[in-house]
Order: C-alpha cells, then sequence, then structure tokens
C-alpha cells in the first residue's frame, strides 16, 4: 500500500459527513438553546509547533477517497511509544451495520508549512506528511522504527469523566474543514463556551458550541483545561448542522473508559 495516498490522490478526497437538520435537538429533552456561530481560526503554521497532535484521515468508501480529521492520544498500554488516533466511528464506518472503510491512514501535522496552490501541489512529501503516514492497525515509515508518539513527540491525554457543559467554561475544537469555503488544506480551531444537546431522550447528552468548520473536521479532538491545568482531550467533532453554525461532540463517560483499554490491547496484539 505504500505511496497510495499520494498528494495528487489526498487532493481527490472528499469530505464523508452527512449533515443533521439545524433544528435537531429541540424537542429531545436536555438541550441548550443553539449557540452563536463562532467563526472558525486559522492554525499558524507550522502545525507541529502548534498542534503536534492533529492531523488528516484519509481513507477508501465506496463513493471513493475521503478524508476527515483526527488526533494522536496517549496509549495507556504503552507510555510515550506507539501509537492510537482518535477520531469519530462515520469517517472509519458506514454507519451501523455498515462495511468498515479501506485504506485508513493518519497523516499528523498534514501540510506542516501551511502551503497552498501550486506550491502545495509541488512540494515534496516531507513537507506535506513530515512525519509520514501511519496506517490503521500498524504504521508505516521507510527507514524508521519509532512510533507514532515517539516520532511526533507528544500525545494528547484523553480526559474521561470530564465536567457537564454547565461546568466547564470554555472548550476548543480543532479539525481539517474540507468543504466550501474551506478547501480540506488547512488547520482550524474554534473555542466557545460548551451548551448542551440531546438528540434522543436515552442518549447521553452531547456537548455543543459555535462553530463554522465545515464537513472534514469531522473527528477532530475537543479540549478543555483539566484540574491540573494542561489541556486534555474531552470529546470529537461528530455532527454539525447543515448551515456550518455549531458542532457537537459526546461526552467520554465511564463505557468509553473502559473501552479504551480494550483497543489499546488490541493494537498491541497486532
Amino acid at each position: 500500500m505504500e505511496g497510495l495516498w499520494t498528494i495528487q490522490r489526498t487532493a481527490q478526497a472528499r469530505s464523508a459527513d452527512t449533515h443533521v437538520p439545524n433544528d435537531i435537538g429541540e424537542d429531545s429533552g436536555t438541550t441548550d438553546p443553539e449557540p452563536d456561530p463562532v467563526p472558525a481560526q486559522p492554525q499558524a503554521a507550522t502545525y507541529h509547533d502548534n498542534a503536534a497532535v492533529m492531523g488528516k484521515i484519509f481513507f477508501d468508501t465506496p463513493d471513493g477517497p475521503s478524508e476527515c480529521s483526527g488526533t494522536a492520544v496517549e496509549d495507556p498500554a504503552r507510555p510515550g511509544r506507539w501509537g492510537l488516533v482518535w477520531t469519530t466511528g462515520h469517517c472509519v464506518r458506514g454507519g451501523a451495520g455498515g462495511d468498515w472503510f479501506r485504506n485508513i491512514v493518519f497523516v499528523p501535522s498534514y501540510n506542516n508549512l501551511g502551503l497552498e496552490g501550486a506550491a502545495r501541489q509541488s512540494a515534496g512529501e516531507d513537507r506535506i506528511a513530515p512525519f509520514g503516514t501511519w496506517w490503521a492497525s500498524w504504521a508505516q515509515r521507510q527507514g524508521e522504527a519509532a512510533s507514532l508518539q515517539e516520532m511526533i513527540g507528544q500525545a494528547a491525554p484523553v480526559w474521561f469523566g470530564a465536567p457537564s457543559a454547565t461546568r466547564l467554561n470554555e472548550m476548543a475544537a480543532w479539525g481539517y474543514p474540507a468543504e466550501a469555503p474551506f478547501d480540506g488544506e488547512w488547520g482550524f480551531s474554534c473555542r466557545d463556551r460548551p451548551g448542551r444537546l440531546s438528540i434522543r431522550l436515552r442518549q447521553p447528552v452531547l456537548y455543543r458550541i459555535g462553530c463554522t468548520m465545515t464537513g472534514g473536521s469531522s473527528g477532530g479532538g475537543w479540549f478543555a483545561r483539566s484540574t491540573a491545568g494542561g489541556l486534555e482531550l474531552v470529546s470529537n467533532t461528530s455532527i454539525g448542522p447543515t448551515d456550518n453554525t455549531w458542532l457537537a461532540g459526546p461526552r467520554l463517560a465511564e463505557s468509553a473508559r473502559e473501552l479504551y483499554p480494550r483497543v489499546s490491547d488490541k493494537v498491541g496484539s497486532s
């Protein structure tokens, strides 16, 4: 599979997102008023110096090459090394009962220098994918045996059981929005005080923030400042409306904490 995700092929990738109605959640339980849109802000290049754990995910669906966002997170079984990538479910599988997508890769600090246009098309892979292309279930980088975390120099801690939206002053969401007016080549972020969104009465309440990032930002990490003072991953972009004014993601409760080491063990045995 080496050489599959060339610069030219990644440029063909399209968002795999499906938008929800603008008024979703209005009659579904605990839902706060819809937040005001928060304009997405471009992240300063080089990305490795400002958001090293962020990157793009590319994969093949029945409709062709697609893209999402992801975050390199700490591996509880291998602290300081190896590599787990956090994203959202619809970036790896085609819905409930659907097939798993193929050729899934993570590119940390994608387009690290923030190149655009002809400069990006003519750039070498070391400038677009400075820390390599990492394949799902194994890592691949020619001439290197280091893990993903060792290669990029850090991984995000995951905060399970973070406070509810009513007790957090701010969250920040990162991603690579790919639908107009964005093109998927630049990293962006939004910061806002979170609110609550209920989709169904018997399902957990989601975090929701105002944000104008579009499709392609799905799977990107959400961060909040922990009681210890550091930034930790508390959610990821899961859904957004057709008018691209807000984003919502899950609160990582006890069920997520229990699943996490099982994923780590699976990766370690592969």
